[in-house]
């Protein structure tokens, strides 16, 4: 009876919103959104799916609370040196102009980071860095740039110096030189079509969270919207470990380069 009462739950939010919690990892979706339910006194996902359809605010919770929105400058230092000395000096060489997508962006650091080692590279005004999540609620925050101290943490002190501003005691801001290549913009990965001709696509610490079939049609779908030659750059515990059947070579560690 519980399995069918959060299938038809799962059914309901597919029918309503596109998002297909299907094809995420079950245990670990099935136990975040009883957390949330509970915390609401529902006993049931037939009772949660009322109240959801009732209350805004509840159903804004809940898409917020379903999305993975854990993000920070500079995560994993070591590979965005990679990315600021080899990889995107070569692709701006290479590029009159640079496309890059940053997926599942949350709340911006991801794209503020790209669009720092393009200004560095002198390359910022012949870029453009599309930045997607499936909440528009962190895409507002990642449009604002404000950030805690926890955030930065990661950010070498140049780019602190040269990027950054006090915002107000606890917080800081992204200048807004930054924000003039990047466009934010909600998408569902799974559900969309995405764009085409991209350099760069950065996605990273999501694929963790989805079953090996949507593994599967995401890595082909980024094969495709890249150019011949663009690069895949995933997250510290989302090898691909056969690139090669979604026409990826490794180039270095979590990076992956579309065959020409």
């Amino acid at each position: 009876m519980e399995d069918k009462d959060f299938s038809l739950f799962i059914k309901k939010i597919k029918d309503k919103t596109a998002i297909d919690l299907s094809q995420y990892k079950e245990a670990q979706m099935k136990r975040r959104l009883t957390t949330l339910r509970q915390k609401y006194g529902y006993n049931t996902f037939a009772a949660y799916w009322d109240g959801l359809e009732k209350d805004k605010k509840l159903m804004n919770e809940f898409l917020d609370r379903m999305t993975i929105n854990v993000s920070e400058f500079w995560r994993n230092p070591s590979r965005w040196e990679a990315m600021e000395k080899k990889f995107l000096p070569e692709i701006v060489k290479a590029n009159p102009r640079v496309k890059i997508w940053s997926a599942a962006c949350s709340t911006g650091e991801e794209p503020y980071t790209l669009s720092m080692i393009l200004a560095e590279l002198g390359a910022q005004d012949k870029s453009s860095i599309l930045a997607t999540d499936l909440d528009n609620i962190v895409l507002q925050k990642a449009t604002q740039g404000i950030y805690q101290d926890r955030s930065i943490r990661e950010v070498p002190r140049t780019y602190m110096s040269k990027y950054f501003t006090k915002h107000d005691e606890d917080n800081v801001a992204v200048i807004n030189q930054l924000k003039r290549n990047i466009t934010f913009k909600q998408q569902n990965l799974l559900h969309d079509t995405f764009d085409t001709g991209f350099d760069v696509i950065v996605c990273r610490n999501v694929m963790i969270y989805f079953t090996e079939e949507a593994k599967h049609l995401l890595y082909h779908k980024f094969s495709k919207a890249l150019k011949p030659g663009g690069l895949l750059f995933v997250g510290s515990t989302e090898q691909i470990f056969s690139p090669a059947q979604y026409d990826f070579d490794s180039v270095e560690t979590f990076f992956y380069r579309k065959r020409a």
